[in-house]
């Protein structure tokens, strides 16, 4: 077998066994071809399967070299992600196909500093789930419809992706919402009556007739509504609010869990909401939490 088929049937395990997002395979896909063309590059022709065991950690630096300081060098943290993807492939190729390669055990990765959340606060996250509808230029039920869309991630702490896969059968909403997240999983999402309010106005203006299997949220001519017109339109509307660039629809969802750990809940409860696999992703929220409270506390105390 060709290097190449190697990397075809990795893919396939991600999607099939795996269940990784379309997006996340995509990416992965990039960096295994990008990865095999530069070894077919520095050794003068195609692989097999058998060569990727042979492969050396001095080429595997020289990859990430050229990575770095190429026409578009990437960051530590794309470089750091580039090089997980190939431990993973390597990972099958030594587990599916016996050919290890203990090279990669020798190649340490960037350093990468874990940044914070970026979460809108609670003001800004009520300016944008209110501006859908004092826009002119959207129709009554697509203002209803964005409005909806919003106060989902900030409510619920969804995903867009989550968000956009609700059926029309879904609405009208009840208490608890079963949601599919990454990688398949599945948690259930308490639905708050502000919530339940924003969908079901929009399902009543919905002007289209729909399944009960199709998207419940829909674009201007009926389709599907895509994540790129969420993220457009709230583009639009920090502009139109003044709020800076980190005001995205992800922004919502980490305010979601921001703004719970203020009001005092549990780590536990919140990686439950998200849906975060491993605790220590949600433990990056108490460091937001803590830079709101050092800053009250500078702002209040009078010895500060």
């Amino acid at each position: 077998m060709d290097a190449r088929a190697a990397l075809g049937q990795w893919l396939e395990h991600l999607e099939q066994e795996r269940r990784l997002s379309p997006r996340t395979l995509a990416a992965y896909g990039f960096i295994g071809r990008r990865y095999l063309s530069f070894l077919e590059r520095h050794r003068g022709g195609p692989l097999s399967a058998g060569d990727l065991g042979e492969v050396s950690a001095a080429e595997i630096r020289a990859w990430l070299a050229v990575l770095r300081q190429g026409e578009t060098p990437l960051s530590p943290r794309s470089l750091s992600q580039s090089l997980s993807a190939v431990r993973t492939f390597h990972a099958f190729l030594d587990r599916r196909m016996d050919i290890p390669n203990p090279s990669l055990a020798l190649v340490r990765g960037p350093r990468v500093r874990p940044s914070a959340p970026r979460p809108v606060t609670e003001t800004q996250a009520a300016e944008l789930l209110a501006e859908p509808g004092l826009d002119g230029n959207l129709d009554p039920w697509e203002a209803a419809r964005d409005a909806a869309v919003l106060t989902l991630l900030y409510g619920c702490g969804l995903r867009i992706s989550e968000a956009l896969s609700l059926r029309r059968r879904d609405a009208p909403l009840g208490e608890v919402l079963r949601i599919t997240g990454k990688g398949g999983k599945t948690r259930m999402a308490p639905i708050l009556p502000r919530v339940a309010e924003a969908v079901d106005a929009y399902a009543r203006a919905l002007p289209f007739h729909l399944s009960p299997d199709e998207p419940l949220f829909r674009a201007r001519r009926g389709g599907p509504l895509s994540p790129r017109h969420v993220q457009a339109a709230v583009q639009g509307m920090r502009g139109r609010l003044g709020l800076p660039d980190s005001a995205t629809p992800h922004a919502l969802r980490h305010a979601f869990a921001t703004h719970l750990l203020g009001a005092g809940a549990d780590l536990r409860s919140i990686q439950e909401l998200l849906g975060h696999a491993s605790l220590s992703t949600t433990q990056r929220y108490t460091q937001v939490d803590s830079a709101a409270l050092l800053r009250a506390y500078s702002s209040a105390h009078p010895r500060a």
